[in-house]
């Protein structure tokens, strides 16, 4: 692991940070974070991707200039910002790959904010060097966190993120419709429940799982119209809720893992009744 403390902890220090300290990053600090970056090659669905660190120095903050982000975040000095070529599931692996940078980051006790519209696109794929074919489906800025760091629950990913679905509505036993008491989930409901934490567009949650002796499988519950509105169609917002699962996917994996229960994410369709056409199987994690 990467991290100095258990996965669990990170995951519930981390929130959306809005404000920041006008301090750059200090140079072993931005060392320490591009390295790690550096090593976010591929997700765990097959995408090549790739992460850098766009950040200010204190003899040099023009780096951040055209980056903007529609004044929903102040005071950063630096952004995460990534790329993956455009694939059938490069939304789910690039979740993944930015939440593992994103709790990165907070294990280093910096601030950092998923970003999924509230950005100038063309400004980060400029930085980042995007080509034909790559796509920037979210950023974040990072930084020293100011004490007013989270006013202003305005992004994507932050409005009222203090709640969060209940158990019986995201977890499964079986089949949808069976819930999944907490104190039935054996070995995984640590890793379970820091999905249930995770951060998601808008807060909708849509992950549900549906566990059984082979695997826990994840879907996709889609919130009718989230996709389609206006303002999505006008800033060519990419498919967040997918980004979401790969968020989701992140969570559980890095938990299990560190509680040694071993497995692999494969794509593995389980032929399980789904309860209307908005919801989409996405991956397995076969144990």
């Amino acid at each position: 692991m990467f991290y100095s403390k258990p996965v669990a902890e990170i995951i519930k220090e981390r929130f959306s940070c809005r404000r920041y300290l006008a301090q750059p990053l200090a140079e072993d600090c931005r060392g320490r974070l591009a390295g790690y970056l550096a090593s976010l090659a591929c997700g765990p669905l097959g995408t090549p991707a790739r992460y850098d660190l766009v950040a200010a120095t204190e003899g040099d903050r023009r780096v951040l200039k055209g980056l903007g982000t529609y004044g929903v975040i102040r005071g950063s000095t630096g952004f995460i910002v990534g790329a993956a070529r455009a694939s059938a599931k490069h939304l789910e692996d690039y979740g993944y790959l930015m939440e593992r940078a994103v709790l990165f980051a907070t294990d280093m006790g910096l601030g950092t904010c998923w970003l999924g519209g509230t950005f100038t696109k063309s400004g980060f794929a400029r930085k980042i060097g995007a080509m034909e074919g790559e796509d920037i489906p979210a950023v974040t800025p990072v930084g020293y966190k100011a004490a007013e760091g989270r006013a202003g629950d305005l992004t994507a990913w932050g409005a009222g993120s203090s709640n969060r679905l209940a158990w019986e509505k995201l977890f499964f036993h079986g089949a949808f419709g069976v819930p999944l008491p907490q104190a039935d989930a054996g070995p995984y409901a640590v890793p379970l429940e820091m999905v249930r934490l995770g951060p998601s567009a808008s807060n909708k949650q849509p992950w549900r799982v549906i566990g059984d002796e082979q695997a826990w499988h994840f879907y996709l519950q889609r919130t009718r119209g989230y996709r389609d509105n206006v303002v999505t169609r006008l800033m060519r917002l990419a498919d967040l809720q997918r980004v979401d699962i790969g968020i989701a996917m992140c969570h559980f994996e890095l938990t299990a893992s560190e509680l040694g229960l071993q497995g692999h994410w494969a794509v593995a369709e389980p032929g399980i009744a789904r309860p209307d056409p908005a919801t989409e199987y996405v991956v397995s994690w076969m144990i």
